[in-house]
């Protein structure tokens, strides 16, 4: 029988979790920012600056904008066209006169960005001036997480500690023994709106990927260049969808961790295995919940925003998470698990654009090959490099090493895009 904590616990983080985004999340973040500032200031801004951390400029430097006919980087379209009271789809209702309004603004007076020294990875300030007028929207840790309002110099909201935030759900459950209770155990219709909604967004824009012009054309090219199998497929779908978002499409996408690449390589695999192979429609939801959590569990060790490439963890749940959906033990996902950490733990972040669909491609490329083997009763033994005794223990290092160990390679990726 499931714990009944663990059960409240899990269905708390697909919740607070698997929610949709229009966009790549850090832009739209500042979109979010933005708006609820113009909304403070209550009126158009004359002056916009936007004060970001190292790993904020980074992921929206060369990403395009939702709904901005092509723009990129950190614009002003969420304080001139954006509803705050859509949260991570601010830029959803954006109307051509929005549109105009941002271009006549940008065209005078260019929103100024300023490098902030923060220690934490996620953290903006978004400042609007209009004459004497000011607002400050300030946030940190997570997209939409508002710490602190000023107007003309006073606070009007301010959350003094993380004593003063609504709870998250509890975290420290998470293992690969608990989730797979959870993902077996759980009643399909807690988890079955969560699998659904993900399915109808993140494959919608897979496929939109596929039949438009975004990017380079990776999820065409992989159909082209490789021979035809399910493994080739999975590769191209996921890519197409992610080089929809970060090349402007203006569709949704369930994120999760923060993210929309994370949301759709840790789903999208999954989906177009289960429907190939017909697999039945509750064991594909229950393999969605165990992929998502999957995710949570990794980035749980190594942050929302770091110099380590989130496709690594999106696909390495999306590999255990078929290896279940098959029927695979649990020392098989294990062994999914260590297998895909065996490989590729070293993919560097540089920043959200198109090339990201490249990078979820090589990721599954090894996530599958590393199902694959562990089905057949193979895996790298402990010690093999950095991998342990315990998959868990495999994950904590793994994180460690995206978290503490590759700062300094964060650092200078932001540098060298800084100064170029």
């Amino acid at each position: 029988m499931l714990n009944e904590k663990i059960k409240n616990d899990f269905l708390g983080i697909l919740s607070e979790e698997l929610i949709p985004a229009m966009g790549c999340t850090e832009p739209i973040a500042l979109a979010f920012a933005a708006a609820k500032a113009r909304s403070v200031l209550g009126c158009d801004p004359d002056r916009i600056v936007a004060k970001c951390s190292g790993n904020i400029i980074k992921n929206v430097r060369c990403v395009r904008i939702p709904n901005s006919d092509g723009m990129t980087g950190i614009e002003v379209l969420g304080a001139l066209a954006g509803d705050c009271s859509r949260d991570m789809e601010v830029l959803e209702a954006v109307t051509e006169e929005g549109l105009a309004k941002t271009v006549r603004f940008l065209r005078k007076n260019p929103c100024k960005v300023e490098y902030l020294e923060s220690k934490i990875p996620l953290h903006f300030i978004i400042e609007l001036y209009s004459g004497d007028e000011t607002v400050s929207v300030e946030v940190r840790y997570s997209h939409i997480n508002i710490v602190h309002i000023t107007k003309n110099g006073e606070s009007v909201y301010k959350i003094e500690d993380n004593r003063d935030l609504p709870p998250a759900a509890d975290r420290s459950e998470l293992s690969i023994d608990n989730i797979y209770d959870f993902a077996e155990n759980i009643d399909i219709s807690d988890i079955a709106p969560y699998a659904e909604k993900q399915i109808e967004c993140n494959m919608a824009i897979a496929e939109r990927g596929m039949k438009g012009d975004f990017g380079v054309g990776i999820g065409k090219t992989i159909l082209d260049v490789y021979a035809d199998s399910i493994f080739t497929r999975i590769r191209a779908l996921s890519a197409a969808a992610s080089e929809a978002r970060m090349d402007g499409c203006d569709m949704p996408v369930i994120i999760v961790s923060g993210s929309g690449n994370q949301g759709i390589a840790s789903t999208v695999p999954v989906i177009v295995y289960a429907r190939e192979k017909g697999i039945d429609k509750e064991k594909m939801y229950r393999a969605l919940a165990f992929s998502a959590l999957m995710t949570v569990y990794q980035k749980e060790f190594i942050g929302k925003l770091s110099a380590f490439c989130g496709a690594v963890s999106a696909a390495c749940s999306a590999g255990s998470a078929i290896t279940y959906m098959l029927g695979g033990t649990l020392t098989q996902i294990k062994d999914t698990v260590d297998n895909t950490l065996a490989d590729i733990p070293g993919i560097i972040c540089d920043g959200a654009k198109a090339s990201c669909a490249v990078k979820i491609s090589s990721a599954l490329d090894a996530a599958l090959f590393a199902h694959s083997l562990a089905m057949r009763g193979k895996v790298y033994e402990s010690n093999t490099g950095i991998i342990q005794s315990d998959t868990g223990d495999t994950i904590s290092c793994v994180g460690h090493i995206g978290r503490v160990g590759m700062q300094p390679t964060d650092q200078e990726i932001v540098k060298m895009m800084i100064e170029s």
